[in-house]
């Protein structure tokens, strides 16, 4: 992937805010779309301004501010919804419809000729108006190759910018993703975005696929918020692009955990500490063979340093550690134990997490140092 042109576009305020239940203050989105242009994303998906009111007002306050990165609004290949785009000031937008049989048959309840003439129609009239223009294939994944590919062909010659692949049900695995773009890619020579669902926890592995593939965007949000299990997580796409293909995109991700937690708090929904990437338990170490290890040297097991994303190394007093653990935390308090004191001690310590069921608060450590050696001495 060195060497290509890789972006990023976050839609954390539209499809992140179809997450059932989660709505966004005018407030939150104007302060989100502000941490994503300072954080570098290349394009926000900002809205649906068709649906006009706090939706569309927020979109044109953002669109007031003036950002570094492009904003786009979401449409149907409807006329009068790419009007609304236009009037909140956007500068790119996104024409979707469902391009799998299931969904011409069952929900739009029409014919694949009349998916192209809708399609192309809203295509070339977004570009008649000179903004960029992203055609969503909606359910891509389930759709016929063939029609898949006539509907990339006819939107590329409508004037599309890309081609938005959609796995909505995420119900791909990144070995069929790679396959399916990269004959798009070959075939129809039209830049691909990855747009990716999380139904089966493969959403950041199949955007990575289809970049692999030849895709030129991926389809983001923040800490993987979206409709259903989510979509890809905006911080392990790039991580994963920083750290296992050694892209870096020139995001500054040490703002990452201060946006997981904003939005995370904007959106009512918990920040998980096992959450990958930004999740308080990322650098957390607690048994004792690895907090050995990552004490004589992080990279023992650590990908990658905590600051890079925002957050600090922890080491974990409880149950499973060992004594080098509790020799380092002792130091922090300006104790030093031997080693024959920390394997004396190191009963007393686990007793006590296995009694309260979790780690062991600093007081709680020095209160069971004090007990212990002011009754054995």
């Amino acid at each position: 992937m060195k060497g290509r042109d890789i972006r990023i576009l976050d839609t954390t305020l539209r499809d992140g805010e179809q997450t059932a239940g989660v709505v966004f203050a005018n407030r939150e989105k104007i302060r989100i779309a502000k941490l994503l242009d300072e954080l570098g994303v290349h394009q926000i998906e900002a809205g649906i301004p068709v649906m006009g009111g706090d939706e569309a007002e927020a979109l044109k306050e953002i669109c007031k501010l003036r950002l570094k990165t492009s904003i786009m609004g979401w449409n149907r290949p409807v006329i009068k919804d790419i009007e609304a785009s236009l009037a909140c000031g956007v500068d790119a937008v996104a024409v979707s419809i469902s391009t799998s049989d299931i969904h011409i048959k069952y929900k739009l309840q029409t014919s694949r000729e009349w998916v192209l003439e809708k399609v192309t129609e809203a295509v070339a009239f977004a570009k008649r108006h000179g903004v960029y223009v992203s055609a969503n294939a909606e359910d891509a994944s389930r759709s016929d190759t063939d029609f898949l590919l006539t509907f990339a062909r006819a939107v590329k010659e409508a004037g599309a910018d890309r081609l938005r692949y959609c796995d909505t049900v995420g119900v791909l695995d990144p070995f069929t993703i790679y396959k399916r773009v990269k004959q798009i890619v070959d075939e129809v020579g039209i830049p691909v975005e990855m747009h990716t669902h999380n139904d089966f926890g493969m959403a950041t592995a199949n955007a990575l696929a289809g970049v692999e593939a030849g895709a030129d965007w991926i389809g983001v949000t923040v800490c993987g918020l979206g409709e259903r299990a989510g979509n890809a997580a905006l911080e392990e796409v790039v991580m994963a692009l920083k750290v296992i293909y050694g892209v870096d995109l020139g995001l500054k991700t040490e703002m990452f955990r201060e946006v997981a937690e904003y939005v995370s708090r904007a959106a009512q929904r918990e920040l998980p500490a096992w959450k990958a990437i930004v999740g308080s338990n990322m650098f957390a170490h607690e048994a004792g063979i690895h907090a050995d290890g990552v004490l004589k040297h992080p990279k023992a097991y650590e990908a990658f340093q905590p600051e890079e994303v925002g957050l600090a190394r922890q080491i974990v007093i409880g149950k499973h550690s060992g004594t080098a653990s509790l020799r380092a935390k002792f130091a922090e308090y300006g104790i030093t134990l031997t080693r024959h004191q920390a394997e004396e001690l190191l009963p007393e310590v686990r007793k006590a997490a296995v009694e309260y069921k979790r780690p062991l608060f600093d007081k709680e450590l020095v209160h069971i140092y004090e007990d212990f050696f002011g009754k054995t001495r």
